[in-house]
């Protein structure tokens, strides 16, 4: 029973709404319902009972609530008499992702980091994945969320944090390959495509293309997927994005996945330079991160 996991059980309980609470302690609602589940394999008891609108406490979760609440308290004032202590670590952490792994992935590790090292501050950019690593080479960020490229410079070290499948996806709607879609084998030469401009999904992309003998009718080339996402809804072709990308859409009712042959999933993972796992501060991170998601 860890510190986290109360204290989104006490949230929870207030506000009776996994998306409000998930919304308001910066964690996916996936993450969320994972945590409420361990705490639930850890008490022995089922401590809600949920619906698509709500939740309310059972008996059990009833009488967790006031025994979370002074844990908790009890935490935060055995804390506080240390707040101002030397061996704090204090500074700030550059960090740079996309804008997607900015609410699919780094709240979770960010939280728990918070716990451990409150006076550590981040600077977080964000932009195309492919730059991930080229901005960790260049010094422009300490840490960052990348996809594993086929090949590693020996220069970065990485910790793989999820696997990440892609999709070929079209508009729901009409357009003018709407019906070359339907035919049983499609001319897939006569079909625009809309990719990633580069990176790790762009090459598992141009894979995909030779293992299904395509030569692709490139329509765009985007920098960034999230806008993949946007420019199929909007009939401009056939586009190739990481799925994570196209859960976290807000226009993923627009589009739908076609059933083809499967691309091959990539890594996803924190990365950073090999000579910054001595800074204290990247170590604080890193440690957190491996100790995340080796257990998950």
């Amino acid at each position: 029973m860890n510190i986290k996991s109360l204290q989104l059980f006490i949230h929870l309980c207030e506000s009776k709404n996994f998306a409000k609470t998930a919304e308001a302690m910066h964690i996916s609602p996936s993450a969320l319902s994972r945590q409420i589940q361990k705490l639930e394999q850890e008490t022995g008891q089922n401590l809600l009972l949920r619906d698509n609108r709500s939740v309310e406490l059972t008996p059990a979760g009833k009488k967790l609530l006031p025994v979370a609440l002074t844990i908790l308290n009890e935490w935060q004032n055995y804390h506080a008499q240390f707040a101002g202590s030397d061996n704090e670590l204090k500074g700030e952490i550059r960090l740079f992702c996309s804008v997607t792994a900015s609410y699919s992935h780094l709240p979770e590790l960010i939280s728990e980091f918070r716990l451990q090292h409150p006076f550590i501050e981040f600077k977080l950019s964000t932009g195309d994945p492919a730059q991930a690593i080229e901005k960790i080479l260049h010094d422009d960020a300490d840490i960052a969320i990348a996809a594993m490229p086929d090949q590693l410079p020996s220069r970065i070290e990485f910790e793989t944090i999820s696997e990440i499948p892609l999709s070929v996806i079209a508009p729901s709607g009409v357009s003018n390959f709407a019906q070359e879609l339907q035919n049983e084998k499609p001319n897939w030469n006569l079909i625009p495509f809309i990719v990633p401009e580069a990176g790790t999904a762009r090459e598992r992309a141009n894979t995909w293309f030779k293992a299904m003998k395509i030569k692709p009718n490139i329509y765009a080339q985007v920098s960034g997927h999230e806008a993949i996402v946007s420019m199929v809804a909007l009939g401009c072709g056939v586009g190739i994005a990481p799925d994570v990308v196209i859960n976290n859409s807000p226009v993923r009712d627009k589009i739908e996945r076609l059933k083809v042959a499967p691309i091959a999933p990539f890594e996803l993972g924190v990365c950073c330079k090999r000579s910054q796992l001595d800074n204290p501060l990247v170590q604080a991170l890193w440690k957190v991160a491996q100790e995340k998601y080796i257990t998950l």
